[in-house]
């Protein structure tokens, strides 16, 4: 029965999605000017079914020996205060 109710709370509508995406975007803008004033950036990419958001770290955060700390401590912690809903935060690479 657990599963069922696991299965059942992944199908959203796209419009679900899209206000799930929209949450990510802002979360991602009230941390950019942080980012920015450090020479780098992040750009959101996708957010799967399982409710995990793939981000890329770019500029400076890409190279930066903290960039760990950016993504747990400034980037996920940031987009689940948003977006509760989501898992996991993880960085895509080039």
């Amino acid at each position: 029965m657990m599963l069922d109710v696991q299965l059942i709370s992944l199908k959203m509508t796209e419009q679900e999605w899209t206000e799930i995406k929209e949450r990510i975007l802002k979360a991602l803008e009230s941390i950019r000017p942080y980012l920015i004033e450090d020479g780098g950036d992040v750009e959101f990419i996708d957010i799967n079914d399982k409710k995990v958001v793939s981000v890329k770290l770019i500029g400076a955060c890409n190279t930066c020996a903290m960039s760990i700390n950016t993504m747990k401590l400034g980037v996920e912690q940031t987009i689940k205060r948003f977006v509760p809903e989501v898992i996991k935060v993880i960085e895509i690479s080039e």
